[in-house]
């Protein structure tokens, strides 16, 4: 089984803001893939579906940011999953707006939900599609900054930024993790934020 991930905070009050931008992705693959997130375990949201001959779930975890890796636990105990099984999908300070790099492994960067994950999960070896959300105005805290909503100028970045990291996803699942390194890192969202063609 793959398990994409894709973090955030649960409830509307934190629906549209940077910190959520793992979630539009797990949203816009469900649009994609015609699978209904609702069912409900491990303290997430989730939908099932096949792609490629095997099995994939959609995760969002409803634990907040810094407790995701609470239900990557839950996830590798009930279905015998290795780190390896993981493709994480999450918001990135340090990326400019729109970025979107696919990574196997490294450190959590600061990240509260990527830091709950590795320490949960006692490794760093899972696949990671950041989007960069570009770095706070001077003087604001970042902790803030991430828990507040897009504006409209940067919406128009990151909705193409979010197709863009669904088609990440699914060249992960149909080529492997290598290729879509090859084919998708340091090229422009704008330019791959088509949906991919096929299953």
């Amino acid at each position: 089984m793959h398990v994409i991930m894709g973090l955030g905070n649960p409830g509307r009050r934190y629906e549209k803001t940077r910190h959520n931008a793992g979630f539009r992705v797990i949203n816009e693959l469900a649009t994609r893939w015609r699978v209904q997130l609702s069912q409900y375990q491990c303290s997430s949201r989730l939908g099932r579906t096949s792609r490629h001959g095997e099995d994939v779930s959609l995760i969002q975890p409803q634990t907040y940011m810094n407790r995701s890796g609470e239900a990557a636990a839950c996830l590798c105990e009930t279905y015998q999953l290795q780190r390896t099984d993981f493709v994480v999908v999450y918001d990135d300070l340090d990326l400019p707006l729109g970025r979107l790099p696919i990574k196997r492994a490294g450190g959590a960067g600061g990240h509260t939900g990527i830091a709950s994950i590795m320490a949960a999960l006692a490794g760093a070896d899972f696949a990671r599609i950041k989007i960069g959300i570009g770095r706070p105005p001077a003087r604001l805290d970042p902790a803030d900054f991430v828990i507040q909503p897009f504006t409209r100028d940067e919406e128009a970045f990151i909705l193409p930024a979010a197709q863009h990291a669904a088609t990440a996803v699914e060249a992960v699942l149909a080529e492997g993790l290598d290729r879509a390194m090859a084919s998708f890192n340091g090229v422009d969202s704008m330019r791959r934020a088509s949906p991919a063609q096929g299953e």
